[in-house]
């Protein structure tokens, strides 16, 4: 085995047009490329998955399905913003609405990070615990996330290290330099790696669909941030970037991706740790006619409390769903 086995998929120049939406813009007219459709792709399956699971649980569909629009709203929005303001801060100081252009540059941390925000406003706006919609969520969250790493890798916006390696992708020459035959592609590696992270979560799931909320909060963070953090170490380099597109940007030897990592990192051991011995306690909003669902669903609920008590028949908790414990939840 020698050289680069992967094919080039030229991705970003290959779209669908869209005939009677040119009068928007004769110069650029709208059309339908590999990646948005793929990201596209992406919400919508993982929307479903979330919904159906949440069906599972008997939980409202509607109130999830406003949680859901709050979240990828804010995480598009953010995604953008986060990632002018912190990969190309001389592009918004140049030019200012870079920075609401948000259809012009993604960043998956800038995603993360702007769909918790949307999250807790939510849950400001609506005075509900949060804590098992985020888990159910991020439960369908890798499905969602093998397709918009599919969109990364056909059109190769996270080039790499020039390699020789079998998993290289064989990039054009004049995006090569000599003895070289092809790069890394981090968004086709991330694609390849993320597939065994959305198998494990449906299998969890369909083993036991009633987990401590924080479970996939906990297992999704810290299977991500180790993988991302070494891998951002093979990111295009700045005396190579010219070949292809500029150099992420190093604070402190770092990427801004692996400063978030630190972060993500501790947020998963953290549920981890505090789920490992809990058992499944109710806290969002149950269906209607839901006799077993929590009589409290109306009522501002605290996450860490709704965890914390144990399953109490007199206080409307699913007994059906979670066993009764002699020790407070964690």
């Amino acid at each position: 085995m020698s050289g680069p086995l992967i094919p080039f998929i030229d991705g970003a120049h290959h779209e669908l047009p869209i005939p009677f939406l040119e009068f928007l813009n004769p110069k650029n007219p709208p059309s339908i490329k590999p990646f948005g459709t793929l990201v596209a792709i992406g919400v919508y399956v993982g929307s479903l998955l979330t919904l159906k699971r949440a069906r599972e649980r008997r939980l409202d569909e509607k109130v999830f399905n406003d949680f859901i629009f709050w979240v990828v709203s804010s995480g598009f929005v953010l995604s953008h913003m986060l990632d002018a303001l912190f990969y190309h801060p001389t592009r918004v100081k140049a030019d200012p609405i870079y920075l609401f252009k948000i259809w012009d540059g993604l960043s998956s941390y800038g995603g993360f990070i702007g769909a918790v925000i949307g999250a807790f406003a939510w849950r400001y706006a609506r005075r509900r615990p949060i804590l098992e919609y985020v888990d159910i969520t991020v439960s369908a969250f890798p499905l969602a996330w093998v397709f918009g790493r599919a969109g990364c890798s056909v059109v190769h916006d996270h080039p790499g290290k020039l390699s020789n390696a079998w998993f290289a992708v064989r990039y054009p020459v004049e995006q090569l330099a000599a003895g070289y035959e092809g790069r890394i592609d981090l968004g086709f590696i991330e694609f390849a790696l993320t597939i065994p992270l959305a198998i494990a979560c449906h299998y969890l799931w369909q083993r036991r669909p009633l987990r401590a909320n924080g479970f996939y909060v906990g297992l999704t963070l810290t299977a991500y941030a180790p993988i991302r953090f070494l891998l951002d170490f093979y990111r295009i380099e700045p005396k190579d970037a010219g070949r292809i597109v500029e150099a992420d940007p190093r604070y402190a030897g770092l990427t801004p991706a692996q400063w978030a990592c630190f972060l993500a990192l501790a947020v998963g051991l953290y549920f981890l740790t505090k789920t490992r011995s809990s058992d499944y306690v109710r806290t969002a909003m149950a269906e209607e006619g839901d006799d077993e669902g929590d009589e409290d669903d109306d009522e501002p609920a605290d996450d860490e409390t709704a965890d914390e008590e144990p399953g109490n028949e007199g206080a409307g908790s699913d007994t059906d769903d979670a066993p009764a414990a002699d020790e407070p939840k964690g």
